[in-house]
């Protein structure tokens, strides 16, 4: 049996996209330090992504902006974190040709994918979590510094999207950016309806 950890980022953020990562590791892999991404500096996170992506197996999906309108950000978490697990498993099918896998999600619900277990605090107690978390959230801030450069004026490679003074000022005298922004989050629906 394969042990797949799985994690997201990006649920709060008011732009961009939830990104999910699914991760297995190979036999005796071990990280020091390995912890929940939101507790490591970003140069810490920058080198186990890079470590974790050479030495492990791994896959990451999201749902864009537009997903997260029409579904709502819970199922679009639960739709990335579907797609990552799918990806990962077909992967490790065809290269390892194990087919039996156990699911461990960060949180407190399973996205529609058998064999899975919900713990709290996962990205905290299981190394395997810890390592999607590092994924999702190196892969998703580097998003966010892209889209910083084709929109300077937001300020997103420091906030990453939050609805934080900066981004909410910048949202008021500039407006929301279609396919980007969440329109259904309440301060760009807010926004619009003004």
């Amino acid at each position: 049996m394969i042990i797949i950890g799985v994690d997201e980022a990006g649920r709060g953020p008011l732009v961009g996209s939830v990104v999910a990562a699914a991760v297995a590791f190979p036999p005796g892999f071990h990280i020091d330090g390995l912890t929940d991404s939101k507790k490591l500096s970003e140069k810490k996170r920058e080198e186990f992504y890079l470590q974790i992506t050479n030495e492990c197996y791994w896959a990451s999906a999201e749902s864009n902006s537009i997903e997260i309108d029409e579904i709502n950000i819970l199922q679009a978490t639960m739709l990335s974190m579907k797609r990552a697990v799918s990806d990962l498993q077909y992967q490790l099918t065809r290269q390892t040709k194990v087919q039996d896998f156990k699911v461990l999600v960060d949180g407190n619900r399973c996205p529609d994918v058998d064999n899975c277990e919900a713990i709290i605090k996962g990205d905290l107690i299981e190394p395997v979590i810890s390592a999607a978390s590092v994924i999702a959230k190196v892969t998703r801030d580097r998003q966010m510094k892209e889209l910083d450069q084709i929109y300077p004026e937001y300020g997103f490679s420091r906030h990453k999207g939050y609805g934080t003074k900066e981004h909410l000022e910048s949202l008021a005298k500039y407006g929301p950016i279609a396919g980007q922004h969440r329109f259904t989050f309440a301060p760009i629906k807010r926004l619009v309806r003004a």
